[in-house]
């Protein structure tokens, strides 16, 4: 085999295997123009090479996002540096539906990319290859990955019963929350709690099952009622606690009897059996006179404590004339 022959077979295996290779290739000058593009970008939009030679890459794929792929190319062009993308960063380049079977639930190609300077005999840089990878595959595992340990970090912060945060979690905010306050008198918040009225009796003389349901109803007004800055929890067995963010104490008393007169007018069913109940509710506004947040929790109590003295049924709001109800 002649020198020629064999420089002639060597480029043929090249153009096989730029043809085949399972990542996309294409090449643009300084206009981009596309120059070479390759069997994977043909597969993926439909564009024959022979058609798209010298098209406008712009005008070739209209959903690309042009700013954004002069931006990345350019000092491709100028600094005759490599640059990378990867799909965390932006999702994909080319809009390319997904065929993979394994992450069918993705309708679009996930994509990396790295955008490599072709230089000249002179050392000018004129063109600049496009590499696109398929990284599909890798990014629906770590998606679902990272979906899968946030619903575990939910659910270790979530009560089950109610579905609302836990007394551990719960209170973390609310330490979060009272040292905020400490540093910052510009906005106040108050702090909420409120237990279902003879709850006993409901146990007593239904059964915990009904009790259970009844410890749902009450979450469930509650979450209809809260705002998306509040912070609720159930506190233990029938109490429940709400953090109000940038809330004083007035504003929290009409947050507070709009949830008591709904569950007051409300009932639930139990084996057919109509079960209704009211709560006492109590709120505390922060005082830079709490020494700790627990001090915060026993001040509301004691205000829960005076609404349960009080006859049941209503809301108060604490003053340090209330007798301490510790916790």
């Amino acid at each position: 085999m002649t020198d020629t022959q064999t420089q002639m077979s060597e480029i043929h295996w090249l153009m096989d295997m730029f043809q085949t290779v399972d990542v996309g290739l294409l090449v643009l000058d300084r206009q981009y123009n596309v120059q070479v593009f390759n069997g994977f970008m043909e597969n993926h939009s439909g564009h024959r090479p022979s058609s798209v030679k010298d098209s406008f890459i712009f005008d070739l794929f209209p959903e690309l996002d042009e700013e954004w792929f002069r931006h990345k190319a350019e000092p491709v062009f100028l600094l005759k540096n490599r640059a990378f993308t990867i799909w965390e960063q932006r999702r994909y380049i080319f809009k390319f539906s997904n065929y993979r079977p394994i992450t069918s639930s993705a309708k679009f190609m996930y994509q990396n990319s790295t955008f490599i300077p072709l230089s000249d005999t002179r050392g000018n840089v004129e063109h600049i290859c496009v590499i696109i990878y398929d990284v599909t595959d890798v990014a629906i595992n770590r998606l679902e990955l990272q979906k899968a340990n946030n619903e575990l970090e939910r659910l270790s912060r979530t009560d089950r019963l109610t579905d609302l945060n836990n007394r551990g979690y719960w209170e973390e905010c609310l330490k979060n929350e009272f040292s905020r306050s400490q540093r910052s008198s510009k906005h106040v918040s108050s702090l909420l709690m409120f237990d279902i009225d003879h709850f006993k009796r409901v146990n007593d003389g239904y059964g915990h099952a009904a009790g259970d349901v009844a410890i749902q109803h009450c979450a469930n007004i509650l979450k209809a009622n809260l705002r998306d800055t509040d912070i609720a929890g159930r506190y233990g067995g029938e109490e429940y606690a709400v953090i109000l963010m940038d809330t004083p104490a007035k504003q929290a008393m009409i947050f507070a009897e709009r949830v008591r007169k709904a569950i007051e007018t409300s009932f639930v069913t139990y084996e057919d059996i109509i079960i209704k109940f009211t709560i006492s509710l109590g709120i505390a506004e922060f005082s830079t006179n709490y020494e700790t947040h627990t001090k915060w929790i026993a001040a509301s109590d004691s205000a829960l404590y005076v609404s349960k003295e009080g006859g049941r049924n209503q809301s108060s709001i604490y003053n340090e004339s209330m007798p301490e109800h510790s916790i």
